[in-house]
């Protein structure tokens, strides 16, 4: 197995900085709007802030370059589309889950797409090694002494969440199936406006027409979210998964759950106790051994000596 790039696992680890934070952004947004509405609002300003972006990567491309692209409009379009679905579920379901539940916990079974998306790697022969099986179940381990307070039982906000978490994970084979194939910046802006039209049908068929008033004092919430949590970081994951097992980059990318737990007890004081802090670090040793070099056999050490 070749061990994730260093390129890539600052753009991964970055992603996974900014969602983190980002959670404290999603809980403070719904203070006034309902999650339909903050989705909305989130997924159409990171769309409309890659348009820019998108516009001025056009002008430094070659010829060959976007006669390529043309002939892959079709591919482009239906990953976008398909991105966009899975964002668009995965990240209602999270929205609505989080009213629920603290933003530490909901952090945290978000990131159990980490056991999900190796599963499902399985039926696309993405094979996972032994080490990075050891991986998942330590980090499944630091997930149990953070969420789980000597229950297995789930409320409501958590269940909504863990299903988020398989939508997740569908989006994440979605990206590692269709970013090699086309430009990400364009089907990460093709994914948060079909993500946004989803979440805006939600939106009327729930909460009805929101109060332009509610939506405006809620702005630096969405902007946040809107601009650095999707525009931003989805984009970044795109790049960054681009030719990576999709297993490493879960294992990555689910640091982000790390985060939103220290963010949710530095910005809203939702303390941690021993144990919490523990899962964390289990966390963080989950993929420093993902990323750990493998020993290499006897007869690729003599091929590397002569």
């Amino acid at each position: 197995m070749k061990n994730l790039p260093p390129k890539n696992l600052f753009i991964l680890f970055l992603t996974a900085f900014i969602w983190g934070t980002a959670f404290v952004a999603q809980s403070v947004g719904m203070d006034h709007i309902g999650p339909f509405t903050f989705n909305a609002a989130r997924s159409l300003v990171g769309g409309v802030a890659l348009i820019p972006v998108v516009l001025v990567f056009d002008r430094f491309k070659t010829p060959q370059r976007r006669q390529e692209e043309k002939a892959n409009r079709k591919t482009l379009l239906l990953g976008g589309l398909s991105c966009g679905v899975a964002l668009g579920v995965a990240s209602s379901l999270q929205q609505v889950g989080i009213q629920y539940t603290t933003v530490g916990k909901a952090g945290f079974i978000t990131a159990l797409y980490i056991v999900i998306v190796p599963i499902l790697g399985l039926f696309f022969r993405k094979k996972v090694g032994v080490k990075l099986w050891i991986s998942v179940v330590i980090a499944i381990l630091g997930l149990y002494l953070l969420c789980m307070s000597g229950s297995l039982k789930l409320e409501l906000g958590d269940f909504l969440v863990l299903l988020c978490a398989f939508a997740f994970s569908v989006h994440i084979m979605v990206i590692d199936y269709f970013s090699p194939k086309v430009d990400g910046v364009k089907m990460s802006c093709i994914q948060f406006f079909v993500a946004g039209i989803l979440s805006g049908i939600l939106m009327l068929a729930s909460e009805g027409v929101p109060d332009p008033h509610a939506v405006a004092i809620s702005w630096m919430p969405i902007l946040y979210a809107g601009v650095l949590s999707s525009g931003v970081a989805y984009t970044l994951q795109i790049v960054g998964q681009k030719g990576v097992n999709p297993t490493i980059a879960s294992l990555v990318l689910s640091l982000e759950s790390v985060i939103s737990a220290l963010a949710g007890w530095v910005i809203l004081h939702q303390n941690m106790s021993g144990r919490e802090v523990l899962g964390c670090v289990l966390m963080f040793a989950a993929i420093i051994l993902a990323q750990l070099p493998d020993r290499k056999k006897p007869e690729e050490v003599k091929e590397a000596v002569s």
